[in-house]
């Protein structure tokens, strides 16, 4: 369905993965993260949710400020 949450990133790192939310809420995009880290040893990943209309837009933003 069209309004279903996609993972659209994953990060081990908190700040990073901070920095992409807000961007992509800059840009009006709806996004959420997932900490699946453990807590006393921070071990797993952080995911970054979207939903499905904005999957696309997204991840082009999210390459572009991976390569700035």
């Amino acid at each position: 369905m069209a309004n279903d949450p996609v993972r659209i990133y994953s990060t081990g790192k908190p700040y990073l993965a901070e920095l992409i939310r807000q961007m992509l809420s800059h840009y009006d995009i709806l996004s959420f993260i997932v900490n699946k880290q453990d807590s006393a040893y921070k071990i797993g990943d952080i995911e970054i949710y979207v939903y499905q209309d904005d999957v696309l837009r997204a991840k082009k933003l999210i390459r572009e400020f991976e390569e700035a």
